[in-house]
């Protein structure tokens, strides 16, 4: 008998590219199913540069 687990997996990315990258190549490889992903963009300000900092939270079951 499998034993189901809840766990979550982080992303943090300086662009959504990125971001979209990480998550597409965790998903591939997931052998359980999704419950939910949050998705957030923070904006700080430097001097005159904007930096972004793009991050999700995939919220999953694993098959173990």
């Amino acid at each position: 008998e499998r034993v189901v687990v809840m766990k979550v997996k982080c992303f943090d990315e300086n662009t959504e590219k990125d971001l979209e990258g990480k998550i597409n190549a965790f998903l591939s490889g997931l052998t359980g199913d999704i419950i939910d992903i949050k998705y957030e963009v923070a904006i700080g300000i430097q001097g005159e540069d904007q930096i972004y900092c793009f991050s999700a939270m995939v919220i999953y079951y694993e098959k173990e």
